[in-house]
Formats: structure tokens, C-alpha cells, sequence
């Protein structure tokens, strides 16, 4: 690995220790409560997104690299698994970090089965991010788009963290460019009860303008 690699390897590493959960303060986010979220499957699923940490139960844990806790190391771009083998894929925050994101889809549609989901998670008003490297941004009609050039059908689309966690995650950046890793964590701390405030906003027509999170649920054809 490379030491773009080997930082993010160490940096998820850190994420999973005790002290950095102690000391960490809460997320900034909370989920909309009407997120459509993947139905339950009888059969092989994949989890992409969890660099080693927490997976599904029953998910096949799907990664570039080799953190703890992965079973299969693979580029999303070039699956190692056969057409029409998955019954279900859980792909969180992934997509931004691939510079092919159409070609990661295709490869997903072609690994599940007929009848098969998939439920995807990508960013829309989010700061960059490279883990190891961050290209791209949706809106929710660009993400429908995206899964209905590959023939699937979108069951559902929309915000999954909302317009508050775009502030605090904004403020909470701009604090790092200011004050470094302790600047953001003054600003964490002192700003993560705000979140709350995306339960009344997420349920606004308009909320996905400044949406900050988005999510699709779709079904192969």
C-alpha cells in the first residue's frame, strides 16, 4: 500500500479504539426517519463502506483495503463475484471515492441477482473527504439518473442526513482550517446537540437543497 493507504488504514485503526470513542463527541447527524432502508434477503449480501468497523449481521464485509474486520479485499469497480450471485448490497458512502462511479454501479447491478437491491448512500452538501481520494457529488435527481441508466428501478429516493448536519459539518471543517484537529473538536462538541434540529427540517419539501447525505433504495430489473 501506498501511504495515502497505509494513513487511511491507520486512521480507521485510531477510529475503532476506545480513548478516540471516549473522547470523540457525537456525531453531527441524525438519519431521517423515513429513509427506506434495504428489505431483508435470503442469500449472499455485500456491505461496502465499513473500513473494518461494524457490519451488518450477516453481510459479507467489502473493502480497497485490508482493515480489520474485511473479508474480501476489492476495488466496487471489479467485483469478484459472479453475475447474478448477490442477493442484496448495502453500498455506504462509497461511491464519491471512486473515480468510475458508473462503472462501480454496473458492477454492482451485475452481481445481484434478478429481483435483487441494492441501497446506496452518497453525499451532496458535504466537505471533501479523501479517504483516500473524493470526486463526486449528487443531487437526488442526479443519483435517480445514475440507477436508471443501469436499468434498475428506483423504489425510493431522498435525504438521509439533512440540512443541519450540513452547517455543523461546514462549521465544524471550517473550525479544522482554523484551529486544527482541536478546533474541530471544540466545534463538535459545542455544536452536535444542533442536530436534533433536522427532525423538524428533514420533513420540509425543500429540505433536499441543502440536503447532506443522500440515500436511493433500488431494485434490479
Amino acid at each position: 500500500m501506498g501511504s495515502d493507504a497505509e494513513q487511511m488504514v491507520a486512521r480507521y485503526v485510531r477510529r475503532r479504539s476506545g480513548l478516540y470513542r471516549l473522547l470523540h463527541a457525537p456525531r453531527l447527524f441524525i438519519h431521517n426517519r423515513r429513509e427506506r432502508l434495504l428489505p431483508a434477503a435470503e442469500g449472499v449480501k455485500l456491505f461496502m463502506g465499513g473500513a473494518g468497523g461494524e457490519v451488518l449481521p450477516g453481510f459479507i464485509n467489502v473493502d480497497v483495503q485490508s482493515f480489520p474486520g474485511v473479508d474480501v479485499v476489492s476495488d466496487v469497480q471489479a467485483l469478484p463475484f459472479g453475475c447474478g450471485t448477490i442477493a442484496a448490497i448495502e453500498c455506504d458512502a462509497v461511491l464519491e471515492h471512486v473515480a468510475d462511479p458508473e462503472r462501480a454501479v454496473s458492477e454492482m447491478v451485475r452481481v445481484l441477482r434478478p429481483g435483487g437491491f441494492l441501497h446506496v448512500i452518497v453525499p451532496f452538501c458535504h466537505p471533501f473527504h479523501g479517504y483516500p481520494s473524493d470526486y463526486h457529488r449528487w443531487t437526488v435527481t442526479g443519483l435517480r439518473e445514475l440507477f436508471a441508466s443501469q436499468g434498475c428501478e428506483v423504489i425510493d429516493a431522498g435525504i438521509r442526513t439533512g440540512p443541519t448536519a450540513t452547517l455543523l459539518a461546514m462549521m465544524c471543517e471550517y473550525a479544522k482550517l482554523v484551529g486544527g484537529k482541536v478546533g474541530y473538536a471544540l466545534a463538535a462538541w459545542i455544536l452536535w446537540p444542533l442536530r436534533y434540529l433536522d427532525v423538524w427540517l428533514n420533513r420540509k419539501a425543500n429540505a433536499y437543497v441543502l440536503g447532506n447525505h443522500l440515500y436511493a433504495l433500488v431494485q434490479k430489473k
